[in-house]
């Protein structure tokens, strides 16, 4: 599986309904995603949700840097 397929099947399986693209370039990627999830919550805390989603490629140096744009469908 790429790293895109396994970055792609995270965002499915944990943001239900969210809108996404993920870019891939090496172990570099940039997500960017909007979500109903995302609602009330700060930047931070939505790069957080994103993070969770994706921490065990970053810790196993699969994914090296990721570059997230994280909206509301309303945004």
């Amino acid at each position: 599986m790429s790293l895109q397929q396994a970055i792609t099947l995270r965002l499915e399986n944990e943001f239900d309904g969210a809108q996404f693209t993920v870019l891939v370039e090496g172990n570099h990627a940039i997500l960017q995603i909007s979500s109903n999830r995302f609602e009330g919550k700060s930047p931070v805390q939505r790069q957080q949700l994103v993070y969770t989603c994706v921490n065990d490629l970053i810790q196993s140096g699969e994914l090296h840097a990721i570059t997230i744009h994280a909206t509301t469908p309303s945004e």
